[in-house]
């Protein structure tokens, strides 16, 4: 009896945000109930840290922000508190 090749398995890609998909702003709404990741807090400067920064401070949770599956998010709420924290731009 000889083994026979198996078939290919073919994997689905995650389809990418459009392009012209634009985040809401974090005072909006639908802010409230959004989960923000270190890249569109970074690109949309609602903290004054690099991605890369972000993400070391909440691996070190100098930043409140939730892990959730090992994932960084943040809240509107996480946001506000990060805030009061009075974060300061790297000198």
């Amino acid at each position: 009896m000889t083994a026979t090749p198996t078939r290919v398995r073919r994997t689905r890609t995650k389809a990418a945000n459009p392009p012209n998909s634009v985040p809401p702003q974090a005072s909006s709404p639908e802010a409230e109930f959004r989960r923000w990741k270190p890249s569109e807090v970074a690109a949309l400067k609602l903290l004054p840290y690099s991605e890369r920064v972000i993400r070391e401070k909440c691996y070190k949770r100098l930043l409140f922000c939730h892990r959730d599956g090992g994932r960084i998010t943040f809240t509107a709420e996480d946001l506000r508190r990060n805030a009061e924290l009075g974060a300061q731009p790297a000198a």
